[in-house]
């Protein structure tokens, strides 16, 4: 018998390691876990086929682990070619602040028949009853370390921010990051995206150049002299152009933070929204604030920012329903007319929108404060209707003619239809006007209003309301060659040369599209 075959030796043990660093200072923490893992591997004959890392990534959750959650996605579908998961310690595998979340994820992989073995612990993880004590105590201590830290953390950032000190984030526009070192000495400004090399130097703000200190206060101005609205200067920023400190247009949450922030004037505040231990962010209120007052030069003076700060407190405060109307009565006592121009233009933080969501409709808020007559609001409450009828009918013709076979594609500015690609067709709805002679004898009258000159349609289709105009009474084919410039007034009885483009029903027009599909 061959020497080799007396003792064999047996096959390895097929391993797949799992290592993890915090932060990206810890530039050996992975190198070291590794040896260890390694060292672990070689007294029991396992061999290591294959490493998952995940460098500088927190272990208070899965986000982000890219390399955990494909050791993960590998078990369950099979692909692992592995049975048994290496990892340093306990902590290595997360800080979870829920300690049975680190379990399920061991469990997952147990239950595909993969085992994870920590080699720097003093237990065996076999399932035994001391081993899953242990291991559980290891988890939780694992999560209060973290809660420990973060606390830590805060309360030095907090002393930091006491002492004038900037905490993390870009400068903002009109601002600049300026470096101290430990005594206080300024030593160099920091760029975009550059960061302290040491840790016993401090970041605090200094006015950026003179043309965006200008800026910034110029901001101010059209907020309390012009009475712009966020947006508005958003516009005018971008109109000159200037463009924001990370080289983007502006917009109105920019615009919003250079309005509210209270760096502009000095102040260092800490604290505002929360993210603590990765569990949700947090609005935080004032009183939780850390502020140090003065920190730092600022560009705009106290009086205007907070004479800012008031009138977007006032713009964003919430109108109840009496104030509403008091607003609608002033403006209606100084126009002396009512309309959604004027609301928009005059109510600032009240809209033509707004007034009509909060009372079912412009007429509804009109009546309450006295505007218009019965015949007015009647008139405008028709007007809606028509609105609101109008497309459903263009969808309804849309739909129609697809169900035939046609192709039809609608110009969302103007609403006017093109069918088979060849006629552009316009449709119009004609109101019914209800008139009453000296003999008490009532007679309807339509107005088909277009516009050819402006639109050029191939074919207008006019529907005619009845008289309560509710729903749709017959229908006019109008070939573009026969229309006139403006309107056709039309009545109960017209002339034979009008009457033979009235139709009950658009058959016929729908045929045309059925008929070009066929022939295609």
């Amino acid at each position: 018998m061959p020497p080799d075959q007396i003792n064999p030796q047996p096959a390895p043990f097929r391993a797949a390691q799992y290592v993890r660093m915090s932060t990206e200072h810890q530039q050996y923490s992975t190198n070291n876990q590794a040896d260890k893992i390694l060292e672990y591997a070689q007294r029991r004959n396992i061999e290591i086929v294959r490493t998952y890392a995940d460098e500088g990534k927190s272990g208070l959750s899965l986000g982000g682990r890219a390399s955990l959650q494909k050791l993960l996605a590998d078990a369950e579908s099979g692909s692992a070619n592995f049975s048994l998961v290496l990892v340093y310690d306990v902590s290595r595998w997360g800080r979870f602040q829920d300690a049975d979340e680190a379990a399920f994820y061991e469990y997952k992989l147990k239950r595909k028949g993969i085992l994870v073995a920590y080699v720097a612990e003093q237990f065996e993880n076999d399932g035994s009853p001391v081993s899953t004590i242990v291991k559980g105590v290891k988890r939780a201590m694992a999560g209060e370390y973290s809660r420990e830290l973060s606390a830590k953390v805060f309360a030095g950032q907090c002393r930091l921010i006491e002492l004038g000190f900037r905490q993390g984030g870009h400068a903002g526009f009109g601002l600049r990051r300026v470096l101290l070192d430990q005594s206080g000495n300024l030593k160099t400004a920091l760029q975009r995206g550059e960061h302290k090399s040491l840790q016993t130097d401090r970041v605090i703000l200094v006015p950026g150049t003179d043309a965006e200190v200008a800026t910034v206060n110029q901001m101010f101005q059209w907020l309390i002299q012009d009475d712009l609205a966020i947006t508005a200067i958003a516009n005018r920023l971008n109109a000159i152009p200037v463009l924001t400190d990370l080289d983007r247009p502006w917009n109105y949450d920019t615009v919003r933070t250079v309005l509210t922030n209270e760096k502009y004037i000095g102040n260092n505040v800490y604290n505002r929204h929360s993210f603590k231990l990765k569990k949700k962010h947090v609005d935080n209120p004032p009183d939780m604030w850390i502020r140090k007052e003065g920190a730092f030069t600022g560009v705009v003076p106290v009086a205007t920012f907070m004479t800012a700060q008031e009138i977007l407190a006032e713009r964003s405060r919430k109108l109840t329903d009496q104030e509403l109307l008091e607003h609608l009565k002033r403006l209606y006592a100084e126009c002396g007319s009512l309309s959604g121009l004027i609301i928009d233009q005059a109510m600032g933080r009240a809209t033509a929108s707004m007034v009509a969501n909060r009372f079912g409709s412009l007429s509804r808020a009109y009546q309450l404060v006295g505007f218009g007559n019965a015949d007015r609001l009647e008139f405008m409450e028709l007007n809606r209707r028509l609105r609101q009828l109008h497309p459903e009918i263009i969808g309804r013709t849309e739909q129609t003619i697809a169900n035939l076979g046609g192709q039809v594609w609608r110009d969302p500015k103007t609403d006017l239809l093109t069918l088979n690609d060849e006629l552009v067709i316009s449709v119009v709805l004609a109101r019914c006007h209800t008139l009453v002679d000296k003999y008490g004898q009532s007679r309807q009258r339509w107005r088909i209003r277009f516009d050819p000159a402006r639109f050029n349609p191939d074919l207008t289709v006019a529907i005619r309301l009845d008289a309560a105009n509710t729903s749709e009474l017959d229908y006019y084919l109008l070939p573009r060659l026969d229309l006139p410039e403006q309107e056709i007034r039309v009545s109960n009885h017209n002339s034979a040369n009008f009457e033979c483009f009235r139709f009950d029903n658009l058959n016929f027009f729908y045929g045309m599209s059925e008929h070009k599909s066929a022939e295609c």
